[in-house]
């Protein structure tokens, strides 16, 4: 397969691409943001996406804030990583105090209410389509799934605290992985 051309991002298309993303992701960023980085603009291959996702998933603070600025830093070192995150947080921010008052004037109409439940679906909607994107790049490595399944149950199942289980986790499924060479 032939590589693929690559682009290297300038300040205004960082903060272009992370404007357009938080307008248009609002609530699930995480599988536009793939998108425009790997297919659309083609900043990063699809594994090194998910490399600097697994990283910034360990770093304190939101998934795609974190990756905003580690992609702003790996093109434009910190005046990249202001663009980035500053193009990704204007308009979300924006919006969110609109919602804000709208939910504080609005809050006893049920019309209201049930719209913002149904933010909330959608939101939820789009995560579970990223997480399946991100399994695809497992799906020929089956000591990675049944990891993530591991830790996923851990968490989700028997209610174990993130960052300790991460703690111990990340370590011993990085190990496990180096040792049968996936």
């Amino acid at each position: 397969m032939a590589e693929m051309e690559r682009e290297t991002p300038t300040l205004g298309g960082l903060f272009e691409g992370f404007l357009l993303l938080g307008l248009t992701g609002f609530g699930g960023v995480l599988p536009l943001a793939r998108h425009m980085v790997v297919d659309k603009r083609r900043w990063l291959t699809g594994a090194e996406f998910n490399e600097l996702l697994s990283l910034c998933q360990f770093l304190p603070g939101g998934n795609i804030i974190n990756l905003s600025v580690a992609i702003g830093l790996h093109f434009r070192g910190i005046p990249g990583a202001a663009a980035a995150i500053t193009g990704l947080i204007a308009a979300p921010a924006v919006i969110v105090l609109a919602l804000g008052m709208v939910y504080a004037r609005f809050s006893h109409d049920p019309h209201v209410v049930h719209m913002f439940a149904g933010l909330a679906a959608a939101a939820a909607g789009l995560l579970i389509s990223m997480a399946l994107k991100l399994a695809t790049a497992l799906r020929r490595r089956p000591l990675g799934i049944a990891i993530a399944v591991v830790i996923c149950a851990a968490i989700a199942g028997f209610h174990l605290p993130l960052v300790p289980t991460m703690l111990v986790a990340a370590p011993i499924s990085i190990f496990l992985m180096m040792r049968v060479g996936a």
